[in-house]
């Protein structure tokens, strides 16, 4: 009898991995957008596959990553000042002959309830980059040497 919930547990938790396993494959960052960067604002990032950190202390966790749609979702750390565990939506974009920035990102959601509320967030306009990040100018980022 004690062998059908160990055979459970094992169950749910080879479940979680793949699971996790799944996600982490999924969620491939472009190139152009790992590194340590810093912003036309001056506010220095260090950005990989699974974080996104924007200095001194908000931390983003990233789940998904849409590299056609251009945008990442991610989950708000605990421990952030603000909006802390509720979840983002970053729209990001290439930028053409704006050296030294190469792309720029805006924030087009923080603070949604659910991942799925971030994700249906209206994207944020490439078109208008001066305008289009929720009226705002995208956050332009130049890679730190």
């Amino acid at each position: 009898m004690r062998i059908i919930p160990i055979l459970l547990l094992f169950s749910f938790f080879h479940g979680t991995v793949s699971a996790q396993n799944t996600k982490a494959a999924n969620a491939i960052l472009p190139l152009a957008l790992s590194g340590n960067f810093t912003d036309d604002y001056d506010i220095q990032y260090s950005i990989c596959d699974s974080l996104w950190i924007q200095f001194p202390n908000t931390k983003y966790h990233i789940i998904a990553i849409d590299s056609k749609a251009q945008y990442i979702l991610a989950k708000n750390d605990s421990n952030n000042p603000g909006d802390a565990g509720l979840y983002t939506r970053i729209d990001y974009m290439y930028f053409q002959n704006m050296k030294p920035y190469n792309w720029g990102f805006c924030l087009t959601a923080y603070n949604a309830a659910t991942l799925e509320e971030a994700k249906k967030k209206a994207a944020a306009d490439r078109n208008d980059p001066m305008k289009g990040c929720n009226g705002y100018p995208f956050s332009r980022m130049k890679k730190e040497k």
